[in-house]
């Protein structure tokens, strides 16, 4: 499909710089499976969640915790003398563990280092240094001079949450952002971007959705840095997936499986839990034990295994998110949808509000590409 029928204006005001407080206070557009381009969206908030579910669902969250990723150092060439304060600055955001101590990242800018570099990270509290043992384009190997089990501290000492560009461009992260991006369900670290549907939920909010009957499972995505990378090919078809790394444990498939035998809906908590689900179901779907990367690519003319429906945040313009939720409800539903809440003044993109929506298959979908 043409990439430019993913297009939409998006005014700056409506990129949420902070979440809401509290977080079920955000906002929530209802899309229900009746709607149409012409028909009526439901504004909500998040907090009415348990009002929209039914017992018996059952609700799919991505337990994946989020490393503070980004790192500012200096760049020292192999035989320079490193005085304490020479050396270019470069800023990287690591992207996929590749060993105990090595990490591939994103290097910002780039031209500056070079195979054989020597980067210094450090503070008050810590001093750590990686050398830079491969290149290409706007990326890098590290390999850290660390123990093993030092890492994960020297991360928490010396890195920061790695917040999306279209914050980042806005404000520097701060101490909040360590609470704020992270959700509560995270327990299992790798992700460099948070799911960011999570973020919506507090303790108070699962009670009640506990409470109506509602079940919930947890599944681990890490989210990787092709959450933020734009589709800059013309056609669908020629772009790329970049792979991220799942799991669907036995218990929890099995679990899913008998729920949606006695009646109840797959209700994934973001597009991870719902890649990572598609990516396990099979055709007639059954949600079978899952652990490999994943690079699928949903986009209108997908048909669906295991989902029911879906909670996601508003996304990007031309992004693979926007495609995948295009394919979930229909893609002139969505184009509305989202007409509706930039009118209607709703917050988009990682701290912004969500969209509860229903699965919608039957649109026609394939006659503007």
């Amino acid at each position: 499909m043409r990439v430019d029928l993913f297009d939409f204006d998006l005014p700056d005001a409506l990129i949420a710089l902070r979440p809401s407080q509290p977080r079920e206070a955000a906002r929530l557009l209802h899309v229900p499976k009746a709607a149409s381009a012409n028909a009526f969206f439901d504004d909500r908030h998040i907090s009415d969640l348990p009002e929209l579910l039914k017992a018996g669902d059952a609700v799919v969250v991505n337990v994946t915790k989020v490393i503070p990723a980004r790192l500012v150092g200096r760049r020292m060439r192999a035989g320079e003398t490193d005085t304490g304060d020479n050396g270019a600055k470069v800023e990287v955001t690591l992207t996929e563990r590749l060993g105990p101590t090595d990490w591939q990242c994103f290097l910002k800018p780039a031209k500056r280092v070079a195979i054989g570099d020597t980067l210094i990270f450090e503070n008050r509290q810590s001093r750590v240094t990686a050398q830079v043992t491969t290149r290409e384009a706007g990326m890098a190997s590290l390999s850290f001079a660390l123990a093993p089990e030092a890492m994960e501290t020297s991360l928490a000492t010396l890195g920061t949450m790695p917040l999306p560009p279209y914050i980042a461009a806005r404000r520097a992260p701060d101490a909040q952002d360590n609470k704020d991006y992270q959700t509560v369900f995270a327990k299992t670290e790798g992700a460099v971007a948070a799911p960011t549907a999570g973020l919506h939920f507090t303790p108070q909010l699962i009670a009640q959705l506990k409470a109506k009957g509602v079940s919930l499972f947890e599944v681990t995505l890490h989210v990787g840095p092709g959450t933020f990378l734009p589709v800059k090919v013309e056609d669908t078809n020629a772009h790329e997936m970049h792979g991220e790394w799942g799991q669907v444990t036995s218990d929890t498939a099995n679990a899913l499986n008998a729920a949606r035998a006695q009646g109840g809906r797959i209700v994934c908590i973001g597009t991870t839990a719902m890649r990572l689900l598609e990516s396990a179901a099979r055709p007639d779907g059954k949600i079978e034990p899952f652990e490999a990367v994943t690079d699928i690519f949903i986009t209108p003319g997908y048909s669906f295994r295991a989902v029911d429906l879906l909670l996601t945040n508003f996304h990007l313009p031309r992004s693979t998110l926007f495609m995948l939720v295009s394919a979930f409800a229909g893609l002139k539903k969505m184009q509305a949808a989202y007409a509706h809440a930039i009118d209607a003044g709703y917050r988009f993109y990682s701290y912004g509000d969500a969209c509860l929506l229903e699965r919608d298959e039957g649109e026609e979908q394939g006659n503007e590409v």
